[in-house]
Formats: C-alpha cells, sequence, structure tokens
C-alpha cells in the first residue's frame, strides 16, 4: 500500500545546481554609476565657480575685444557730422603691425624678456637652495625678509625706486657722486636693466617661495644617497636637486613670461621722469595710449589681440619644448 504523495513548490534550480533567488538580482554595476554621479556633481559644483570667473573675467572681454577691433568711428562728409560705427575688417590689425612704434615696443620687451627672465629663475632657484642647504641661518627670518617686497604693490615699488634712481633726490645717486662715480638709471643704455631692477626686486622673493617649497619635496633619501656617493653642496644642488624641480623651474618661467609680456606699470611710472620712456614703450602702453590718448578703441582692441596671441603663442612653444626635452629622460626610465 503506498501512501499518499504530498505536493511541495520545489525552488527553480539553476544551472549550477543552486537554488536561484526568487526576487530579482540588483544589477552589479548600479552603485558604480550611482557613485560615478555622485562624483560627477561634485565636481561640477566645485568647478562652477572657476568657470564662471574664466567666462567673466577672460572669454568675454577677449570676445568684446575682437569684436571691437573690426569697427573704426568714423565721420561721414568733411568730418563735421556725427561719428558713426562702421565695419573695417582687418585693417586696424594692418595698422598695428605696420606701425614702427609698436614693433619698437615689441623689440623692447623682447630685450627685457631676454634680461628679466633669465635673472629671475637663476636668482630665485639659487636663493631656494641657499635656504634649502642650511647654509642661512634664521631661515624663517630670510624667507620672510625676502617675501616682503612682494607684499608691496607694484605702484609702490616703482615709486620708490623712481625715487632712489633721480638725481638731485636720490641717496643713492649722491653718495656714487661722491666716489666720482656717474650712473644715468634713467639714460639711453640703462633704462632696461633699471626697469628689470624693480622687477627682480618686487617678484624674486615670491618665486624663491615657491622653488623652496618643491625643495622640500624633494626626497631626503635622495640626497643622502649623494652625500653618501661623495658629491658635494655645489654637486648635489646643481645635479640632484635642480632636476627634481624641473617642473617648478618651467612654471616660473612660463609665468614670469606672461607677466613680462604686460609690461607696463614699471615704465608708466618711470615715464614722468625720463623722455627715454615714450608713450608707446611698450605693446601695454601702447593699448593704453591708442584707448585713452588717441580714442581709438578698434586700434587698441586690435593690439590687444595681437598681444594676446603672441603671448598664447610663446607660452605653448615654451609647452611643447619642454615636453620633448622630458620624453627622452622617460625613455631611459
Amino acid at each position: 500500500m503506498t501512501s499518499p504523495l504530498t505536493t511541495q513548490a520545489s525552488a527553480p534550480v539553476s544551472a549550477t545546481g543552486s537554488a536561484a533567488s526568487p526576487n530579482p538580482a540588483t544589477p552589479p554595476d548600479a552603485p558604480r554609476k550611482s557613485a560615478r554621479r555622485r562624483e560627477l556633481g561634485a565636481a561640477g559644483a566645485l568647478m562652477t565657480p572657476f568657470f564662471i570667473l574664466l567666462v567673466t573675467v577672460f572669454l568675454i572681454p577677449v570676445a568684446t575685444a575682437v569684436w571691437l577691433s573690426f569697427f573704426a568711428d568714423d565721420q561721414p562728409g568733411l568730418g563735421f557730422g556725427p561719428e558713426h560705427r562702421v565695419f573695417v575688417g582687418l585693417r586696424s590689425y594692418t595698422a598695428v603691425l605696420t606701425d614702427p612704434t609698436f614693433l619698437s615696443g615689441l623689440g623692447t620687451v623682447v630685450l627685457y624678456c631676454l634680461i628679466y627672465i633669465p635673472v629671475m629663475v637663476i636668482g630665485a632657484l639659487a636663493l631656494a637652495l641657499l635656504l634649502d642647504s642650511g647654509v642661512v641661518r634664521l631661515r624663517s627670518w630670510a624667507q620672510l625678509g625676502l617675501f616682503l617686497p612682494h607684499a608691496v604693490p607694484g605702484i609702490i615699488a616703482a615709486v620708490i625706486w623712481l625715487y632712489l634712481y633721480t638725481p638731485g633726490l636720490s641717496p643713492v645717486v649722491d653718495l656714487l657722486g661722491r666716489a666720482d662715480i656717474t650712473i644715468d638709471f634713467l639714460g639711453v643704455h640703462t633704462v632696461v636693466p633699471s626697469i628689470v631692477n624693480i622687477a627682480l626686486w618686487s617678484n624674486l622673493g615670491y618665486n624663491m617661495v615657491v622653488f623652496y617649497a618643491a625643495l622640500q619635496a624633494v626626497p631626503r633619501e635622495v640626497i643622502e644617497a649623494s652625500v653618501v656617493d661623495g658629491a658635494g653642496p655645489v654637486r648635489t644642488a646643481l645635479q640632484v636637486k635642480t632636476p627634481l624641480v624641473r617642473s617648478s623651474i618651467v612654471m616660473v618661467a612660463m609665468f614670469t613670461l606672461i607677466f613680462a609680456l604686460q609690461l607696463f606699470t614699471e615704465p608708466m611710472l618711470l615715464s614722468q621722469s625720463t623722455p627715454m620712456i615714450s608713450s608707446r614703450f611698450s605693446p601695454s602702453m601702447y593699448i593704453y595710449d591708442a584707448a585713452f590718448t588717441r580714442n581709438n578703441y578698434g586700434l587698441a582692441a586690435a593690439a590687444s589681440v595681437v598681444l594676446l596671441v603672441l603671448t598664447i603663442a610663446l607660452s605653448y612653444g615654451v609647452t611643447r619644448w619642454t615636453n620633448r626635452s622630458n620624453a627622452p629622460e622617460e625613455d631611459v626610465r
């Protein structure tokens, strides 16, 4: 006699022999997508102020300058009618690029960069290496003393040095005169070095701090290994530390180049005391003169665009040259 069979619901068996879950499983990539969305949202929130400032203080002014450069104010007839804006195409760019005073200003800035940038980079790096070596005592006070001139506004620094350069007022000129040394700091051959001196006094300490911070990140084990191998302080500084802060050197050189191309404050103030500095001494002074003295905003906008393109091209060239120089070293590694 057979017993009655009881029917029981059996769970479906998967191909591997294990019972499958009665509820559909959550896709495994769902948490990753959710985390990715949160990361993108946080990144967007953090980057939004930057993009707002970029559009407000850079892209809109650049677009406005480009638009203005294609127009000029013209008066119909014999010049007695009201002014109206007309489209002139590339006429302003042609006028800028064929203007001898603008080309002369570019040459002056090139000479300024050739003197200023190497002295700035080498001087700031040398001071940072001295501080990092421990030769200088009272290191914190030395850093503060070197950095303080950077806290002085550029206009104030130019006024101070104008006082020191002016004969009859400057104690430095009087002291040199007593020693039968006559130097005209604002002469035809010395005016550019005098401007370089003002810029160095203002910015040398700041770049020194940048290099010193980079040197602090150099592994101490590498320096100790070079000392064990017999390298002296000078060799350690030049052959061990300096190559390890190369990226900082390139960054400082690039930013120094960008600011040097915008030379304006120092020559503008010194022009009040010497005829060697004209109203179009540099491209930035040329732009200022075109806009606020000659009221030719189309010409000023065209000169601004030319200076911007030159700055971008030189910065891109420095970046490309640096990347190519680093490529062989990475291949060797």
